[in-house]
Protein backbone atom coordinates (compact mmCIF):
# COMPACT_ATOMS: atom_id res chain seq x y z
CA UNK A 1 0.00 0.00 0.00
CA UNK A 2 1.26 3.46 -0.86
CA UNK A 3 1.37 6.15 1.82
CA UNK A 4 1.34 9.94 1.38
CA UNK A 5 3.19 11.72 4.19
CA UNK A 6 6.27 13.71 5.16
CA UNK A 7 9.74 12.15 5.23
CA UNK A 8 10.45 11.29 8.86
CA UNK A 9 14.19 10.55 9.01
CA UNK A 10 17.45 11.19 7.20
CA UNK A 11 17.16 7.99 5.16
CA UNK A 12 13.75 8.97 3.83
CA UNK A 13 14.89 12.50 3.08
CA UNK A 14 17.82 11.05 1.14
CA UNK A 15 15.40 9.04 -1.02
CA UNK A 16 13.12 12.07 -1.31
CA UNK A 17 15.94 14.25 -2.64
CA UNK A 18 17.23 11.42 -4.82
CA UNK A 19 13.95 11.29 -6.74
CA UNK A 20 14.00 15.06 -7.10
CA UNK A 21 17.47 14.90 -8.61
CA UNK A 22 16.72 11.97 -10.91
CA UNK A 23 13.65 13.61 -12.43
CA UNK A 24 14.42 17.33 -12.26
CA UNK A 25 18.22 17.59 -12.51
CA UNK A 26 20.00 14.46 -13.77
CA UNK A 27 18.66 14.61 -17.36
CA UNK A 28 20.32 18.03 -17.68
CA UNK A 29 23.68 16.84 -16.29
CA UNK A 30 23.26 18.71 -12.99
CA UNK A 31 25.23 17.49 -9.98
CA UNK A 32 23.57 15.93 -6.95
CA UNK A 33 22.83 18.63 -4.41
CA UNK A 34 21.56 21.03 -7.06
CA UNK A 35 18.04 19.75 -6.34
CA UNK A 36 18.12 21.37 -2.88
CA UNK A 37 18.14 24.99 -1.75
CA UNK A 38 18.34 27.14 1.38
CA UNK A 39 14.59 26.87 2.12
CA UNK A 40 14.42 23.13 2.82
CA UNK A 41 14.19 23.60 6.59
CA UNK A 42 11.51 26.28 6.23
CA UNK A 43 9.14 24.31 4.00
CA UNK A 44 6.64 21.45 4.15
CA UNK A 45 7.59 18.26 2.31
CA UNK A 46 5.28 15.51 1.07
CA UNK A 47 6.04 12.22 -0.63
CA UNK A 48 4.28 9.03 -1.69
CA UNK A 49 6.19 5.96 -0.52
CA UNK A 50 5.34 2.29 -1.21
CA UNK A 51 5.62 -0.83 0.96
CA UNK A 52 9.17 -1.38 -0.27
CA UNK A 53 10.16 2.08 1.00
CA UNK A 54 10.56 3.40 -2.53
CA UNK A 55 9.62 7.06 -3.02
CA UNK A 56 7.23 7.42 -5.97
CA UNK A 57 6.39 11.15 -5.96
CA UNK A 58 7.44 14.29 -4.10
CA UNK A 59 6.49 17.95 -3.73
CA UNK A 60 7.25 20.93 -1.50
CA UNK A 61 5.22 23.83 -0.09
CA UNK A 62 6.89 27.06 1.01
CA UNK A 63 5.76 30.52 1.99
CA UNK A 64 6.17 33.29 -0.56
CA UNK A 65 4.02 36.01 1.07
CA UNK A 66 1.81 36.41 4.13
CA UNK A 67 -1.17 34.59 2.57
CA UNK A 68 0.52 33.10 -0.47
CA UNK A 69 2.30 29.78 -0.71
CA UNK A 70 4.41 28.31 -3.49
CA UNK A 71 4.59 24.71 -4.68
CA UNK A 72 8.00 23.64 -5.92
CA UNK A 73 10.04 20.57 -6.87
CA UNK A 74 7.14 18.41 -8.05
CA UNK A 75 8.49 15.09 -9.32
CA UNK A 76 7.03 11.66 -10.07
CA UNK A 77 9.09 8.53 -10.70
CA UNK A 78 9.13 7.70 -14.43
CA UNK A 79 7.85 4.14 -13.84
CA UNK A 80 4.58 5.36 -12.27
CA UNK A 81 3.87 8.54 -14.19
CA UNK A 82 0.28 8.89 -15.36
CA UNK A 83 -1.14 7.02 -12.37
CA UNK A 84 -2.37 10.07 -10.43
CA UNK A 85 0.48 10.38 -7.93
CA UNK A 86 1.27 13.95 -8.94
CA UNK A 87 -2.35 14.94 -8.45
CA UNK A 88 -2.35 13.36 -4.98
CA UNK A 89 0.71 15.38 -3.97
CA UNK A 90 -0.85 18.61 -5.26
CA UNK A 91 -4.13 17.99 -3.41
CA UNK A 92 -2.27 17.28 -0.16
CA UNK A 93 -0.15 20.43 -0.50
CA UNK A 94 -3.30 22.45 -1.21
CA UNK A 95 -4.87 21.02 1.95
CA UNK A 96 -1.83 21.99 4.00
CA UNK A 97 -1.81 25.46 2.43
CA UNK A 98 -5.46 25.96 3.37
CA UNK A 99 -4.81 24.90 6.98
CA UNK A 100 -1.87 27.32 7.15
CA UNK A 101 -4.06 30.25 6.13
CA UNK A 102 -2.87 30.68 2.55
CA UNK A 103 -5.49 31.96 0.13
CA UNK A 104 -3.41 31.67 -3.05
CA UNK A 105 -0.89 29.20 -4.41
CA UNK A 106 1.83 29.99 -6.91
CA UNK A 107 3.98 27.64 -8.96
CA UNK A 108 6.31 27.81 -11.96
CA UNK A 109 5.31 25.04 -14.35
CA UNK A 110 7.47 23.48 -17.01
CA UNK A 111 6.00 23.87 -20.47
CA UNK A 112 5.19 20.15 -20.77
CA UNK A 113 3.26 20.23 -17.45
CA UNK A 114 0.93 23.16 -18.24
CA UNK A 115 -2.07 20.94 -19.10
CA UNK A 116 -1.61 18.91 -15.90
CA UNK A 117 -1.82 22.01 -13.70
CA UNK A 118 -4.61 23.62 -15.72
CA UNK A 119 -6.77 20.55 -15.16
CA UNK A 120 -6.23 21.05 -11.42
CA UNK A 121 -7.47 24.64 -11.57
CA UNK A 122 -4.22 26.58 -11.96
CA UNK A 123 -4.26 29.54 -14.31
CA UNK A 124 -1.38 30.53 -16.54
CA UNK A 125 -0.13 34.03 -15.79
CA UNK A 126 2.67 34.30 -18.33
CA UNK A 127 6.30 33.41 -18.88
CA UNK A 128 8.47 33.01 -15.78
CA UNK A 129 11.99 31.86 -16.71
CA UNK A 130 14.07 29.34 -18.65
CA UNK A 131 16.02 26.79 -16.63
CA UNK A 132 19.39 25.45 -17.85
CA UNK A 133 18.91 27.47 -21.07
CA UNK A 134 16.43 24.81 -22.13
CA UNK A 135 13.30 24.38 -19.98
CA UNK A 136 10.71 27.14 -20.25
CA UNK A 137 8.67 27.79 -17.11
CA UNK A 138 5.36 29.63 -16.81
CA UNK A 139 3.91 31.27 -13.71
CA UNK A 140 0.60 29.76 -12.60
CA UNK A 141 -1.70 30.64 -9.69
CA UNK A 142 -4.76 29.21 -7.98
CA UNK A 143 -7.07 30.72 -5.36
CA UNK A 144 -7.86 28.30 -2.54
CA UNK A 145 -10.41 28.38 0.25
CA UNK A 146 -9.13 28.77 3.78
CA UNK A 147 -11.06 26.30 5.95
CA UNK A 148 -10.42 27.89 9.31
CA UNK A 149 -12.90 26.03 11.48
CA UNK A 150 -15.90 23.76 11.55
CA UNK A 151 -17.43 26.67 13.50
CA UNK A 152 -16.47 29.74 11.49
CA UNK A 153 -18.37 32.15 13.75
CA UNK A 154 -16.57 30.99 16.92
CA UNK A 155 -13.21 31.22 15.16
CA UNK A 156 -13.94 34.75 13.93
CA UNK A 157 -15.16 35.80 17.39
CA UNK A 158 -11.96 34.53 18.96
CA UNK A 159 -9.82 36.39 16.46
CA UNK A 160 -11.84 39.56 17.11
CA UNK A 161 -11.33 39.16 20.88
CA UNK A 162 -7.60 38.92 20.35
CA UNK A 163 -7.30 41.89 18.03
CA UNK A 164 -9.66 44.13 19.99
CA UNK A 165 -8.27 43.49 23.46
CA UNK A 166 -4.61 42.58 22.91
CA UNK A 167 -2.84 45.22 20.81
CA UNK A 168 0.19 42.98 20.31
CA UNK A 169 -1.90 40.22 18.75
CA UNK A 170 -3.24 42.70 16.18
CA UNK A 171 0.24 44.07 15.47
CA UNK A 172 1.53 40.52 15.03
CA UNK A 173 -1.55 39.77 12.90
CA UNK A 174 -2.19 36.51 14.74
CA UNK A 175 -4.89 34.57 12.90
CA UNK A 176 -6.63 31.25 13.22
CA UNK A 177 -5.61 28.99 10.37
CA UNK A 178 -7.60 25.86 11.20
CA UNK A 179 -9.65 24.22 13.94
CA UNK A 180 -11.58 20.95 13.77
CA UNK A 181 -11.96 20.01 17.42
CA UNK A 182 -8.86 17.82 17.26
CA UNK A 183 -6.26 20.43 16.38
CA UNK A 184 -5.96 24.21 16.36
CA UNK A 185 -3.48 25.93 14.08
CA UNK A 186 -2.59 29.62 14.15
CA UNK A 187 -0.14 31.81 12.28
CA UNK A 188 1.17 35.37 12.34
CA UNK A 189 3.05 37.86 10.19
CA UNK A 190 6.64 36.64 10.41
CA UNK A 191 7.95 39.79 8.70
CA UNK A 192 6.68 42.00 11.54
CA UNK A 193 8.11 39.69 14.20
CA UNK A 194 11.73 39.59 13.09
CA UNK A 195 14.62 40.28 15.47
CA UNK A 196 18.07 41.64 14.65
CA UNK A 197 19.12 38.17 13.44
CA UNK A 198 16.30 38.18 10.87
CA UNK A 199 14.54 35.34 12.69
CA UNK A 200 11.36 35.42 14.77
CA UNK A 201 11.56 37.36 18.05
CA UNK A 202 11.38 35.09 21.11
CA UNK A 203 8.68 37.22 22.72
CA UNK A 204 6.51 36.87 19.62
CA UNK A 205 6.96 33.10 19.66
CA UNK A 206 5.86 33.02 23.31
CA UNK A 207 2.84 35.22 22.56
CA UNK A 208 1.77 33.06 19.61
CA UNK A 209 2.09 29.87 21.68
CA UNK A 210 0.28 31.30 24.71
CA UNK A 211 -2.66 32.59 22.68
CA UNK A 212 -2.91 29.35 20.72
CA UNK A 213 -3.34 27.49 24.01
CA UNK A 214 -5.82 30.10 25.23
CA UNK A 215 -7.65 29.85 21.93
CA UNK A 216 -7.95 26.07 22.16
CA UNK A 217 -9.81 26.38 25.45
CA UNK A 218 -12.00 29.22 24.13
CA UNK A 219 -13.08 27.28 21.05
CA UNK A 220 -13.64 24.10 23.04
CA UNK A 221 -15.92 25.98 25.43
CA UNK A 222 -17.99 27.25 22.48
CA UNK A 223 -18.79 23.65 21.52
CA UNK A 224 -20.07 22.74 25.01
CA UNK A 225 -23.44 23.48 26.65
CA UNK A 226 -23.91 27.11 27.85
CA UNK A 227 -23.68 25.94 31.48
CA UNK A 228 -20.04 25.07 30.85
CA UNK A 229 -18.45 28.47 30.44
CA UNK A 230 -15.86 30.59 32.17
CA UNK A 231 -13.06 33.13 32.09
CA UNK A 232 -9.70 31.77 30.95
CA UNK A 233 -6.57 32.72 32.88
CA UNK A 234 -3.01 31.62 32.18
CA UNK A 235 -1.68 30.38 35.53
CA UNK A 236 1.73 29.13 34.45
CA UNK A 237 3.64 28.96 31.20
CA UNK A 238 7.04 27.59 30.25
CA UNK A 239 8.63 27.58 26.84
CA UNK A 240 11.67 25.89 25.37
CA UNK A 241 13.20 27.26 22.18
CA UNK A 242 14.68 24.57 19.92
CA UNK A 243 15.49 26.28 16.63
CA UNK A 244 15.43 29.76 15.11
CA UNK A 245 12.30 30.50 13.07
CA UNK A 246 12.41 31.93 9.59
CA UNK A 247 9.90 31.51 6.80
CA UNK A 248 6.82 29.31 7.13
CA UNK A 249 5.69 29.68 10.77
CA UNK A 250 2.66 28.32 12.60
CA UNK A 251 1.58 27.11 16.04
CA UNK A 252 -0.46 24.04 16.85
CA UNK A 253 -2.33 22.46 19.76
CA UNK A 254 -3.64 18.90 19.35
CA UNK A 255 -6.24 17.20 21.53
CA UNK A 256 -3.92 14.42 22.71
CA UNK A 257 -1.72 17.05 24.38
CA UNK A 258 -4.57 18.60 26.38
CA UNK A 259 -5.82 17.44 29.77
CA UNK A 260 -8.45 18.84 32.12
CA UNK A 261 -12.15 18.67 33.00
CA UNK A 262 -14.08 21.68 31.75
CA UNK A 263 -17.30 20.07 32.97
CA UNK A 264 -16.38 21.22 36.50
CA UNK A 265 -17.56 24.68 35.45
CA UNK A 266 -21.17 23.45 35.40
CA UNK A 267 -20.80 22.73 39.12
CA UNK A 268 -19.54 26.23 39.85
CA UNK A 269 -15.97 25.00 40.24
CA UNK A 270 -12.83 26.25 38.53
CA UNK A 271 -11.48 24.04 35.76
CA UNK A 272 -7.77 23.37 35.31
CA UNK A 273 -6.36 22.69 31.85
CA UNK A 274 -2.82 21.70 31.00
CA UNK A 275 -1.68 21.66 27.39
CA UNK A 276 1.25 21.77 25.02
CA UNK A 277 1.45 24.23 22.14
CA UNK A 278 4.19 23.77 19.60
CA UNK A 279 5.50 26.42 17.23
CA UNK A 280 6.87 25.16 13.92
CA UNK A 281 9.24 26.35 11.25
CA UNK A 282 8.31 24.25 8.24
CA UNK A 283 8.23 20.61 9.40
CA UNK A 284 10.45 21.28 12.41
CA UNK A 285 9.39 21.99 15.97
CA UNK A 286 11.04 25.31 16.81
CA UNK A 287 9.53 25.88 20.28
CA UNK A 288 7.50 23.89 22.82
CA UNK A 289 5.20 25.72 25.22
CA UNK A 290 3.70 23.99 28.25
CA UNK A 291 0.88 25.93 29.83
CA UNK A 292 -1.44 25.56 32.78
CA UNK A 293 -4.67 27.50 32.46
CA UNK A 294 -7.44 28.04 34.98
CA UNK A 295 -11.00 28.59 33.77
CA UNK A 296 -13.04 30.47 36.36
CA UNK A 297 -16.85 30.25 36.45
CA UNK A 298 -18.23 33.47 35.00
CA UNK A 299 -19.28 34.83 38.38
CA UNK A 300 -15.87 34.23 39.97
CA UNK A 301 -13.35 36.12 37.91
CA UNK A 302 -12.45 38.34 35.05
CA UNK A 303 -11.23 36.93 31.74
CA UNK A 304 -7.57 37.46 31.10
CA UNK A 305 -6.90 38.23 27.45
Amino acid sequence: MNTLRSPVNSEEFEKYFQLRWQVLRKPWQQVQGSEQDELELQALHRMIIDDNQQVLAVGRLEKSDHQQGQIRYMAVCETVQGQGFGQQIIKELEKQASQLGFTQLLLNARENALNFYQKLGYQKQGYSHTLFDDIKHYKMTKTINMHRSHDQLAAQNLQNVWHQTIPLSKAMNIQISYFDGEQLMTHCDSEFNKNLHNTMFAGSIYTLATLTGWGWIYLTLQSLPPSIDGNIVLAEGNIRYHKPIKGLTYAKVVAENVSGELEDLALGKSAHVELVAQVYCGENTAATFKGRYVVLPKNKGRCEK
